[in-house]
């Protein structure tokens, strides 16, 4: 029989397979289970090809702007189905070098659906090999929920990973859900020439976002053709011969959106089922599992990372996670993480980049709060750019002086997230970010004036 796995990660996403890279290079033997391919949702059917497609639209974008930068365009066609390819080989080229890190690290890929056997065995299938192991990560996902009222038949009613692979372009699309995934697409379907409609049941689109900013990109988008109906619940959905009708309910009235395609951008659910956790004894709330400050389950050498555990469900959390985890399984102290700084993107056209706290969930706990914020008209990358919409707002808790908000929507504003980021984690002030030294001109000085601006210090305004 042979030796037990210091651990086995059941998934290969971004949190599964960075959990096994580090654990084998902190020299533990590793096994990883995965029954598609490498990378997970996010790198095959998420975050990396819709970012693909979005980059084609920003180039179809510049197309349309043509005429403002002093160009003479004539005869541009668009395709499609090329622009699905170009994602689709992106996404092989990354499936390889994750396998390639896999053999780096001397790390046995086992492909299957894993299923526990006991709290110390995971049994593959349908090869039926079983491998023992002295600790467990679950690194499954989440997929989306179906919704009774939304069924979704992958055809006239899609959820995204179809949309991915759609590769003719509907003439009109209802997109439901105004969260980042439901504003990517319409961006890139409205750039192509579709007639785009989101619909979003709370008042404002990207909801877990500042106010503010979410005003700002609604205005942008609706003026790059993209319609808005917020505050209107989805009550059903019909198919027709030609597409299909979303029935919301607004201001008391019902309204009938037609299109020929529906795109539902909402609800999700751990995959928790038939991985045998009942036979581990992991306890399991609404189809994610719980965990501790180093990832633990209740099941102390059975831990679970990523979108598993429930919200926030982001890569890079699932990446930072799967370091826990394994770091933990070391015998180290991994530091704690903190969910409410985690940055968050939202790849439209502007961008949108936050983390930490908004200035209304700051005044809702009782912190006394000083926000500052600039505009990115001012800025003269920006305006060499010809991306002058958008603006930065830092929220500050005055009682200590320390950032626990930075709120962004503009052009390449996810890029500056590493410094907020850093900022953050630093526990800096907006004084130390606003002294801070930023090269000009950059799209970052707008960054450095919105935290002089919470003093009413930013210099060009």
């Amino acid at each position: 029989m042979a030796d037990p796995y210091d651990v086995v990660v059941v998934g290969g996403g971004p949190g599964g397979y960075v959990a096994a890279i580090r654990a084998a290079q902190l020299g533990l033997r590793t096994a990883l289970v995965e029954k598609a391919e490498l990378g997970g949702v996010c790198l095959n059917w998420g975050c990396i090809p819709s970012k693909a497609l979005i980059h084609n639209a920003e180039v179809l974008d510049l197309f349309h702007r043509a005429e403002d930068l002093g160009f003479t365009v004539t005869g541009v066609q668009a395709d499609l189905s090329r622009a699905v390819q170009r994602s689709r080989r992106i996404v092989d080229r990354m499936v390889k070098g994750v396998a390639f890190l896999m053999r780096k690290n001397k790390i046995d890929v086992h492909r299957g659906e894993a299923v526990l056997t006991s709290a110390t065995s995971v049994e593959v299938r349908p090869s039926g090999t079983v491998l023992d192991a002295r600790s467990i990560i679950l690194a499954t996902g989440a997929r989306p929920r179906q919704l009774p009222n939304l069924p979704v038949d992958g055809e006239r009613v899609i959820g995204s990973a179809q949309a991915l692979a759609t590769t003719t372009l509907p003439a009109s699309v209802v997109v439901v859900g105004a969260g980042p995934v439901g504003l990517e697409f319409a961006y890139v379907w409205s750039t192509y020439g579709a007639k785009v409609t989101v619909v979003e049941a709370l008042p404002q689109v990207l909801p877990q976002e500042d106010e503010d900013v979410s005003r700002e990109l609604e205005k942008a988008l609706t003026k790059h053709g993209i319609r808005f109906v917020t505050g209107a619940p989805v009550d059903g959905l019909e198919p027709r011969d030609t597409g299909a009708a979303v029935r919301v309910t607004r201001d008391g009235r019902t309204e009938v959106l037609e299109a020929e395609k529906v795109l539902v951008g909402i609800g999700v659910q751990g995959n928790s089922d038939s991985l045998g956790l009942e036979a581990a004894g992991v306890r399991v709330e609404r189809s994610y599992v719980p965990v501790d400050p180093f990832m633990r389950t209740n099941v102390p050498h059975i831990y679970a990372i990523g979108d598993l555990t429930g919200p926030p469900m982001l890569a890079h959390v699932a990446s930072a996670q799967g370091v826990s985890a394994a770091e933990h399984i070391a015998g180290r102290t991994p530091p704690v993480l903190d969910y409410e700084q985690m940055p968050r993107a939202t790849y439209s056209r502007p961008e949108v980049a936050a983390l930490g706290l908004t200035e209304r969930q700051a005044r809702e706990r009782g912190i006394a709060v000083r926000t500052g914020a600039f505009p990115f008209r001012p800025n003269g990358r920006a305006l060499a750019l010809a991306e002058p919409d958008g603006f930065i707002k830092v929220v500050e808790n005055s009682a200590t002086g320390e950032i626990i908000g930075i709120h962004m929507v503009g052009a390449g504003v996810s890029e500056l997230l590493g410094e907020a980021a850093l900022a953050r984690t630093l526990e800096a002030t907006p004084a130390e970010l606003g002294f801070a030294v930023h090269a000009h001109p950059t799209l970052s000085e707008v960054l450095k004036e919105a935290a002089l601006a919470v003093r009413g210090e930013a210099i060009h305004l």
